[in-house]
């Protein structure tokens, strides 16, 4: 017999779920709509909290919609994964061996992308 806790989901599979459906809807929802879009049995008041624990986050923005909230993504799924990757590098200590270590776990088709930013970057900077 499957208990209830181990059917739980981890709260960061739950966000994702939320944040898909919330790309995928172009337009703000209420908690309501999320939980219809995910379709996955979750309680209102779970989708609701998840909501709140991503504005609080700054990761949705809101706004008033009847009594309630409408909540919509701040960012794009890749901006989202930036400032989640930033998150991480402010997190260590030692920021230059933690980015060494992030680059030489690079394939090379990555590095040589990286390097391509980076040198578009200078570029850009310079010509400004």
């Amino acid at each position: 017999m499957t208990s209830a806790k181990d059917e739980r989901r981890p709260a960061g599979e739950l966000e994702a779920s939320v944040m898909a459906a919330l790309w995928a809807a172009g337009a703000p929802l209420t908690p309501g709509r999320v939980q219809t879009e995910l379709g996955s049995g979750l309680a209102r008041t779970t989708v609701t909290t998840i909501l709140s624990r991503l504005h609080e986050k700054g990761i949705v923005g809101r706004e008033r919609q009847g009594r309630g909230f409408a909540y919509f993504p701040v960012q794009d799924p890749h901006g989202l994964t930036a400032r989640r990757m930033h998150t991480e590098l402010d997190r260590d200590e030692d920021r230059e061996t933690a980015l060494a270590r992030f680059v030489a776990q690079l394939s090379p088709d990555d590095e040589r992308l990286l390097r391509d930013l980076l040198e578009s970057g200078e570029q850009l900077e310079s010509g400004e």
